[in-house]
């Protein structure tokens, strides 16, 4: 988890998304049609929301065009579809505040210090800012970032050598458990243990198979109970305090913990923000889908108005009519509608051949 700092010189903008999954995304696509750059923020450390990380792997059916898809391949053609607009990235980040500045401008700060001075900002937050579950642990602040992770291990991160701890029972946490176990033996860590309430995990058929083959080679431990407390030795976390369903307790060395508990949304800071709410969603108009604050746009399912549903179809009709709003806006005249079919400057922006009149 990222510690707040003090934020650096705002860096000028003329838009900024808030939230990358698929709405998200396709805002930036929507706004570069129109010629307009985009900083995008998110709280997990990839693109894709919820349709990543709560259900990449499962079948979507009502995408137009696609007849079927996972979360991730949704999210991996949204980017292919965004990239030549090149978007800046604030990934593993979470929106601290948001303020409208004299001059009409709206400043968007991050806990890491990211300050963003910005023409205009869309809300595509989907329920809120997907964020790790954290553990329940006194004194497990000091080492969240070092040698606790929540939900990822950073990249690059070293185990080897290392006693690693993967607490969590979902299909996150084997994935983990397997990633480690099957890394060349330079890079493996000392020991792997898979720490869960009791021996049974949620997690597609193929995954348990090879978990359990794994365990059968002494590759993976699985330890069963519960942490209730840390051992500290000369400043680093040594070893978890952990309870079985007997009740006995025992300790487990560690020097790196992966807690995979899964992730949940939060409201957070967004209510504070002086943003019109109606049961914690911002409300709009649905023309512009402008919330109550100028230049501040709400996409996807945070948004409210009169006969809203809650799909991803919506969410892209919703960010297509935010960017031409924001456009004119931005530009103080009406844009004109072209087609991506026959545009040359459209396709200009796309980074593609205008095709030749036959």
């Amino acid at each position: 988890m990222s510690t707040p700092t003090q934020p650096s010189s705002p860096i000028a903008t003329d838009a900024v998304v808030i939230g990358a999954g698929p709405v998200g995304l396709f805002q930036v696509f929507q706004l570069g049609l129109q010629g307009i750059t985009a900083h995008v923020i998110d709280a997990l450390p990839h693109a894709g929301g919820q349709c990543v990380e709560l259900y990449g792997d499962k079948p979507i059916y009502d995408i137009p065009g696609v007849p079927v898809c996972s979360g991730r391949e949704l999210a991996a053609l949204l980017l292919r579809q965004i990239a030549p607009f090149k978007p800046h990235w604030h990934l593993s980040a979470l929106v601290a505040s948001v303020a409208l500045q004299d001059d009409g401008r709206i400043l968007v700060e991050t806990n890491q210090g990211q300050a963003l001075l910005a023409r205009a900002v869309f809300i595509a937050a989907g329920v809120g800012a997907f964020v790790p579950r954290t553990l329940k642990v006194e004194g497990i602040e000091a080492w969240v970032g070092t040698q606790v992770h929540y939900q990822h291990l950073p990249a690059g991160t070293p185990v080897a050598g290392q006693r690693v701890v993967v607490h969590g029972g979902d299909d996150a946490a084997v994935a983990h458990a397997i990633a480690l176990a099957t890394l060349p033996t330079a890079e493996a860590p000392a020991s792997i243990r898979l720490l869960y309430r009791r021996d049974a995990f949620q997690a597609p058929a193929e995954q348990l198979q090879q978990l359990q083959a794994l365990r059968d080679a002494g590759r993976v431990q699985v330890i069963v109970g519960q942490i209730t407390g840390l051992v500290a030795e000369a400043g680093r976390l040594a070893a978890l305090q952990v309870v079985d369903t007997e009740g006995q307790s025992a300790n487990a060395p560690v020097d790196c913990l992966i807690a995979a508990l899964g992730i949940s949304p939060r409201l957070g800071p967004i209510a504070d923000w002086g943003i019109a709410i109606e049961r914690k969603q911002l409300v709009v108009d649905t023309a512009s889908f402008r919330t109550s604050v100028p230049c501040i746009f709400a996409v996807g399912d945070i948004n409210t108005y009169p006969g809203k549903r809650k799909l991803i179809l919506c969410g892209f009709h919703e960010a297509t009519l935010a960017a031409f709003a924001a456009a004119e806006a931005l530009t103080g005249d009406k844009v004109a509608l072209q087609y991506t079919t026959t545009s040359p400057r459209l396709h200009a922006l796309l980074g593609v051949a205008t095709p030749q009149a036959s």
